[in-house]
């Protein structure tokens, strides 16, 4: 088991700049704990910061295996968040249940949601499809509102939620391991070359051609449905996440804005490319964060993140993500095997890749 592990190492992920990029990134993240200890006395507020970039992070690429890969474009998926992080607060305080409880039933429980989302839209398309998930958080929320506060706290949201762990750092590293797991889980159910999982190839089928996909005899209903249910189930963990890390949960998790920065997020990074969201977020939200603590500059933050959006996707319309791979990697036009841009054959099939 571990040769083989080694050996798809050597022949899958050296050989590959993008992805030995990816590993330098994930060792850097999980170093960065050591580094901050050592530079800075107290370093809670920076891992925070990187806690939830991280938890954004798995919302983010949710998004874009529904989006960007099934092609049934959401406007509102803050829905699935949203109840994910109250579900988690519920079971807390109305049944004492740990974290180690409620995240999974959470989660659960967020799968069903997009699920029940699901069907009404089956029989739509684009744009009404945006349409109906970018009105149901917004409907959910105002009914949160709206209900007593003993019941689901109003506009104030469920507070008092226990961490993670004892310490910023025990909390960093647990949402590090479910980031980084649940990318490499999406990452796995949306690659089309896979010789195991299909549904990324069926994805792609149904994104860009619907009625020929279901011509050629796939289940289209069946694989728009599990789209929702995977989107779901992570923006689920993400939403029980925060509501640990940030110890409440509330109407504001269902706002538009984080539908919206979801989207940004993910075009900013490269869309239909899983690694594109994370990038995304590790690049736009420490920034907005950092700009959040300087008084002069706050009143800005959103201002200056904007023309910094614009000004990058003006020079790289494919995402910052996309475009890097672009430019150091090239797809074998036989057997599709990515390779170092600057080889002249493929380290596979021989073929000329210039």
């Amino acid at each position: 088991m571990v040769r083989r592990l080694l050996g798809d190492f050597r022949w899958s992920i050296l050989p590959v700049p993008g992805r030995v990029l990816a590993v330098i990134f994930f060792v850097l993240l999980f170093i960065l704990p050591l580094i901050t200890h050592a530079l800075i006395a107290d370093d809670d507020g920076i891992l925070l910061t990187f806690t939830i970039t991280c938890i954004y992070a798995i919302f983010a690429v949710s998004w874009d295996l529904l989006s960007g890969y099934s092609g049934q474009i959401s406007f509102g998926h803050a829905l699935c968040f949203g109840c994910g992080a109250y579900i988690s607060a519920i079971l807390y305080l109305r049944f004492h249940l740990p974290p180690t409880a409620t995240i999974p039933i959470a989660t659960v429980g967020a799968t069903l949601i997009g699920v029940v989302t699901c069907l009404p839209a089956l029989r739509l398309r684009a744009p009404y499809i945006s349409l109906l998930t970018m009105a149901l958080p917004v409907i959910l929320a105002s009914i949160i509102k709206e209900l007593p506060r003993e019941w689901l706290g109003g506009k104030y949201g469920l507070p008092h939620i226990p961490p993670l762990a004892h310490t910023a750092t025990g909390t960093y590293y647990i949402c590090l391991i479910v980031m980084a797991v649940s990318v490499l889980i999406m990452w796995k159910l949306t690659d089309a070359g896979s010789r195991y999982i299909r549904t990324g190839l069926i994805f792609h089928a149904i994104r860009e051609d619907e009625i020929a996909a279901r011509a050629t005899g796939i289940n289209t209903i069946r694989y728009k449905i599990l789209a929702f249910a995977f989107s779901g189930f992570f923006a689920g963990i993400a939403g029980a996440l925060i509501a640990h890390v940030t110890n409440g949960a509330s109407p504001d998790h269902f706002s538009l804005l984080i539908s919206f920065n979801a989207i940004i997020w993910v075009v900013f990074g490269g869309i239909v490319s899983i690694y594109g969201g994370v990038v995304g977020v590790f690049a736009l939200y420490p920034i907005l964060d950092l700009l959040s603590q300087y008084q002069a500059i706050s009143p800005y933050r959103t201002l200056i993140v904007t023309v910094i959006i614009i000004v990058i996707l003006l020079f790289m319309p494919e995402g910052v993500a996309v475009w890097i791979r672009d430019k150091i990697e090239r797809e074998c036009p036989r057997c599709k095997l990515g390779n170092v841009a600057w080889r002249k054959e493929c380290r596979a099939c021989g073929a000329p890749l210039h």
